[in-house]
């Protein structure tokens, strides 16, 4: 009897000690993927997966198909986690002032303000939302990189309501109304140049188990405002000049690809 008992004794003594050595995982540590569809007729497409770990995320975003030039430069595309709302991307119904097009305020109920701001290098802060020397840059690009994740972020992805937005628009496949109209967030800015073109809902997929260290992917830069607070900032690289032209200058070299 007593023999039996201490030959029991090891194998669960030895899954005690590996479970204390893994320690225990947070609810967020999932690789969190979507599926980005197109808004506003953009015809664009992508794809995103968000491998979290603790207070690690690695993003991983790919897109075509967006509008390539704005003012003969590319088009610089910024793109966001919003979070703190229902969780969706809107639907064609959210165009309230019926100008054709959903605007990042019309369509903020479904998804909220931005949580983080998915930068092709440098801050990932919300209030980095707007800074196009950190946006993506032309039709095509990739975002890869790692960062820390903050409690606004981890909670929207642990409650469900995780949205990757993707903003710019053509303003040539725009209703003559929509061309006309300015900004929602930038009214010195065509309304075509913050509206959203992409959006997805981030889902949890497989679960990130137990390690003894960060899992932090490709070893990248480490790192909410709501849409309607969003404000030009200091460095803000796309403005209005006088006599109404567009301004956009270009970085000496892309994070992006």
């Amino acid at each position: 009897m007593n023999k039996t008992l201490r030959f029991l004794a090891v194998p669960t003594l030895a899954l005690g000690a590996l479970a204390l050595a893994g320690g225990p995982a947070s609810a967020a540590d999932h690789t969190y993927q979507s599926t980005l569809s197109q808004i506003n007729g953009s015809s664009a497409s992508g794809t995103i997966t968000v491998d979290v770990t603790g207070n690690q995320a690695h993003a991983v975003l790919k897109v075509s198909g967006l509008a390539p030039t704005f003012n003969n430069a590319p088009y610089p595309h910024v793109q966001h986690i919003h979070g703190g709302a229902q969780g969706t991307c809107p639907a064609p119904s959210a165009d309230k002032d019926g100008d054709g097009v959903v605007s990042t305020t019309e369509g903020a109920p479904g998804y909220g303000g931005i949580v983080t701001t998915l930068s092709t290098s440098g801050d990932t802060s919300p209030a980095a939302g707007l800074d196009l020397k950190l946006a993506g840059q032309g039709a095509s690009y990739t975002v890869d990189r790692t960062f820390d994740l903050n409690a606004e972020t981890k909670a929207a992805l642990e409650a469900g309501t995780a949205v990757v937005v993707v903003h710019g628009l053509d303003p040539a496949t725009l209703s003559p109304a929509g061309q006309a109209a300015k900004s929602d967030l930038v009214p010195s800015l065509p309304l075509a140049a913050t509206s959203p073109a992409l959006c997805g809902t981030l889902k949890a997929g497989q679960m990130k188990m137990p390690a003894g260290g960060a899992d932090t992917g490709v070893a990248q830069q480490a790192g909410g405002v709501d849409a309607g607070t969003l404000a030009l900032g200091g460095g803000l690289v796309l403005a209005a000049a006088a006599g109404g032209a567009y301004v956009v200058r270009r970085r000496g070299s892309g994070s992006a690809a």
